[in-house]
């Protein structure tokens, strides 16, 4: 809110510091006056104008740079952080927020889990009860003979 009035003061002064610097007649100016022009028709006298000019212009220069040394110390003066380690530690609370607000979508995104339901089946291999024979099994008299261990056949 403060920043937003900072910046309408801001563009004001520099409006009025503009319009005050056209207002103010150039310095070959005065050159014409000693011929007998210029002096008798100023507002202010004959060297009131240029003294009042002046001191606004520089009133207005002095208030317009203030506003903007003012405006950049409130954009980044004091929000960044000073050191490394709290710059790790800001970036570590972002993370947390970041998991947390991941974590609140998937909840909401998925549905209940009713604990009457069945379990879903897990991805383990089947154990030996579960797998099924794939050959028919043999009878005694027609098994190959099995091999005493180290001979060749």
């Amino acid at each position: 809110m403060l920043q937003t009035i900072l910046l309408v003061v801001h563009i004001l002064l520099a409006l009025a510091l503009i319009a005050i610097i056209l207002l103010q007649q150039g310095r070959g100016a005065t050159a014409g006056a000693a011929f007998g022009s210029g002096a008798s028709g100023t507002v202010f006298g004959a060297r009131g104008s240029a003294t009042f000019l002046s001191r606004t212009t520089s009133i207005l220069a002095v208030l317009f740079f203030g506003n903007c040394l003012l405006l950049a110390w409130l954009a980044t003066g004091h929000s960044a952080p000073k050191s490394i380690a709290e710059q790790i530690e800001q970036q570590a609370v972002t993370a947390d927020a970041v998991e947390k607000s991941i974590n609140e979508a998937l909840e909401k995104a998925l549905p209940p889990v009713d604990p009457a339901s069945p379990p879903i089946p897990s991805a383990a291999p089947p154990t030996l009860e579960q797998t099924t024979p794939m050959t028919p099994p043999t009878t005694q008299g027609e098994a190959p003979p099995v091999q005493p261990a180290g001979e060749k056949p």
